[in-house]
């Protein structure tokens, strides 16, 4: 079963790693179509989780996430893997499915449900720099959304005390305003600062307007029984990964 929250009032999971069918570096629910992974075992992984929510699979979307902050209006479906470039999508269509791959990114699942628009968002650092969060919001609102009326849940990432960064990356976000300092914390190396991802993503979230913000807590980099993590795998050695989903839908009325 994926991981939920009471604050996104429809159809959506945080999924872990278990409970698929690809085996290995993989094992067991990988749903990343761009992995070196069995196709027919990540699309049969990816049918799981959209039935665990009560989604159908072939409505479930995903894009080519590129860490942008460039967001698609989904209006009708596409071939698994053949979706735009981008991070960020939003739609109106009742029958559709959102679905944010990631292996230590944030995954921010967004939901007016009044005014019947969701959103999805992969919110790696880059794409939280340059406003993926903000501009997928934006998107939503010229679909009717108000953001007052928005709940939001940043689900499983890596979390503060797995993520040692360098000076470029903490620079970036500096750039966009000194008072982003308050995210990081001394790091156990010199030159070296603990960055908090999910952090900055809800802090992002609440300039933009939204008032209902959920974060999940789940560390992907420690948590490996649970999660897929590109930095565990990269300290370990590198090698082939799976990465998990998360997905929201607006379902029936």
């Amino acid at each position: 079963m994926p991981l939920t929250t009471d604050s996104l009032r429809t159809p959506h999971g945080f999924f872990t790693r278990k409970g698929g069918v690809s085996s290995g570096a993989y094992a067991s629910l990988n749903c990343s179509l761009s992995s070196g992974d069995s196709r027919d075992a990540v699309l049969e992984n990816r049918a799981r989780a959209a039935r665990a929510i009560g989604a159908a699979p072939d409505r479930l979307v995903g894009l080519m996430q590129v860490h942008s902050a460039d967001v698609v209006e989904v209006t009708t479906p596409w071939m698994p893997g053949k979706g735009p470039r981008g991070d960020g999508m939003v739609t109106t269509r009742r029958d559709m499915t959102l679905g944010v791959i990631t292996a230590d990114c944030a995954p921010v699942l967004l939901v007016d449900a009044t005014a019947g628009v969701a959103g999805a968002a992969h919110a790696g650092w880059r794409g939280a720099v340059a406003g993926v969060i903000e501009n997928t919001i934006a998107a939503m609102v010229r679909l009717g959304a108000d953001p007052d009326h928005i709940d939001a849940a940043i689900g499983p990432c890596i979390a503060q005390a797995s993520y040692e960064v360098g000076a470029d990356l903490r620079e970036a976000v500096l750039a966009q305003g000194r008072d982003s300092a308050g995210f990081f914390v001394d790091g156990r190396r010199e030159h070296r600062w603990q960055f908090d991802l999910a952090g900055y993503c809800a802090a992002r979230l609440a300039a933009a307007g939204v008032r209902c913000i959920d974060v999940l807590g789940a560390d992907t980099a420690a948590d490996e029984t649970r999660f897929f993590s590109y930095r565990r795998q990269t300290l370990a050695g590198g090698g082939p990964i799976g990465h998990q989903i998360s997905m929201i839908t607006l379902g029936s009325r």
